[in-house]
């Protein structure tokens, strides 16, 4: 289900427009044409974001190619949607996992079940869940004797649907929103040689009570290139819909190159309510916490007669929102997304509630942006869609906000971290003799036959830019050389305005 925002109105206005390049610069255009990429597939807007009177900011657009077009943007949609989130909930906004018990605690034993009512937080992880066990133990309880159940009111249905855009529903990026996720619902093995032997360690989080690991890799003489290719995984029993309390076996066999230092084997394989239970009961007992059944865990709304037991509250939007653009996650986008509409219009969250928020947001903005397609805030879609200028819009929009400096740190440093880390090396060794030196955050996005890139430029002369760029084609793939050449020009300045007419 998508949701279409569309308007009479023209896009934002991005300031003066004196001239705008029409055409794709030089150094780009030629890597378009070499990796087979024609420029009716790609769109390019460069605008020069610059400082006035009392800390605003205007934008003069530089380059314009195709820039009105609406493209497929993969995950530079993160942009709207943590954008979006930063101004209307605030940085420091925490999502709010609620712990209900229709029994009483006596001499240290409580004597009920629990119930856990979620509100989205898209980072319960162990470290999170293991200070939660810390809260129910300063409540003076050391052992449950009762079962779990678990209360997803907070989304609609629909939305925890498992869909996937590629059919590969075990992998991480296609977690579906839950209102209860734990670990984002996947077991990631860690594969490292032994520094003390020829062997091979395997540990994995996050802890699951009924989980035994059976480890038959072998130590080859290999580079560490494609290394997945040699290893073989089987979960017995295979099937996702197990009960919570039954026992599970991960068993590896295979090769592991010993040209690899370590590697992170990552694997959607249980049903929520299973992970969630087994993860919730080991975070208790590695507490030292005891159950005097292990507990089944059901889906169940907190019944009325049921009372706080306690409200677990998680990190900060602001930190969660680094994890979301600079390593692109998914699941998490998507959370926040939906978070919107539980904030703004109160549950069940939905997509079109979000979307409705996000134009509500915008409209206040002064934003309006024809064309633009939302169908879950993440950009792992082939539905979404909006145009290069459009972004550069929030861009500009965000340097003029509170929270602007809060967005800016949380997208990736080109050379330096998240999924930049490895961009931009060569170019950016140019300016280290510089004192103050150039400074590149962007946003990635790519999905089968999309690449996208959407950010900030600070230059070798001190001057911002926004720039966004879209190729959608099935050269795409080819086209991460290109969107270097454009960010290295920027770094450069590109041409002078009279160069450039």
């Amino acid at each position: 289900m998508s949701l279409t925002i569309v308007s009479a109105a023209q896009a934002a206005n991005l300031g003066a427009q004196e001239s705008p390049i029409q055409k794709i610069p030089t150094a780009i255009a030629i890597s378009l044409d070499k990796n087979q990429i024609p420029q009716d597939s790609v769109s390019i807007s460069v605008v020069e974001i610059k400082s006035e009177a009392k800390d605003k900011s205007s934008g003069k657009s530089l380059v314009n190619w195709r820039a009105n077009a609406p493209m497929n943007p993969a995950s530079t949609m993160k942009i709207l949607t943590t954008l979006t989130s930063l101004d209307v909930l605030g940085p420091q906004y925490r999502w709010r996992t609620n712990l209900f018990t229709d029994g009483t605690i006596r001499q240290g034993i409580l004597k009920g079940n629990i119930y856990l009512q979620g509100t989205g937080d898209p980072k319960l992880v162990p470290e999170e869940l293991a200070k939660m066990m810390n809260a129910l133990q300063n409540l003076g309880i050391q052992k449950i004797d009762g079962d779990l159940f678990f209360d997803r009111s907070a989304y609609s249905p629909e939305v925890m649907l498992q869909t996937t855009i590629d059919g590969e529903s075990t992998r991480s990026y296609n977690v579906s929103p839950d209102p209860l996720l734990y670990a984002f619902r996947t077991l990631s093995f860690h594969i490292e040689k032994s520094r003390t032997a020829d062997f091979i360690d395997l540990s994995y989080t996050p802890a699951l009570s009924q989980l035994k690991v059976t480890n038959q890799l072998r130590l080859v003489n290999k580079t560490c290139d494609n290394w997945k290719s040699g290893i073989g995984f089987a979960l017995d029993p295979e099937d996702l819909n197990i009960a919570s309390t039954q026992q599970l076996n991960a068993s590896f066999s295979g090769v592991f190159p010993s040209g690899c230092k370590d590697a992170y084997f990552n694997v959607v394989a249980l049903n929520a309510n299973t992970f969630l239970t087994q993860g919730f009961a080991a975070a208790w007992e590695l507490a030292g916490g005891v159950w005097v059944h292990p507990p089944a865990g059901k889906d169940e709304i907190v019944p009325i007669s049921a009372r706080p037991l306690l409200q677990f509250e998680g990190s900060r939007l602001a930190d969660d929102v680094v994890d979301i653009n600079k390593y692109s996650n998914n699941v998490m986008a998507r959370q926040l997304f939906l978070t919107l509409a539980l904030e703004k219009m109160g549950k069940p969250a939905s997509i079109e509630k979000s979307g409705l928020v996000i134009q509500d947001w915008l409209k206040k903005m002064g934003l309006d942006f024809p064309g633009l397609v939302i169908e879950n805030g993440s950009g792992l879609s082939r539905n979404e869609t909006i145009t290069a200028q459009q972004m550069n819009a929030l861009l500009l929009t965000a340097r003029n906000l509170p929270i602007g400096d809060t967005f800016y740190n949380s997208l990736p440093i080109a050379g330096t971290d998240g999924t930049m880390k490895n961009r931009l090396l060569t170019q950016l060794r140019k300016f280290f003799h510089l004192k103050k030196k150039p400074e590149v955050r962007i946003k990635t996005g790519s999905l089968a036959d999309v690449r996208a890139i959407s950010g900030y430029v600070i230059s070798k002369s001190g001057r911002m830019y926004a720039v966004t760029s879209f190729i959608n084609h099935p050269n795409a793939w080819r086209g991460l050389e290109a969107h270097d050449q454009l960010l290295a020009w920027l770094l450069e300045d590109g041409p002078e305005p009279k160069q450039a007419r």
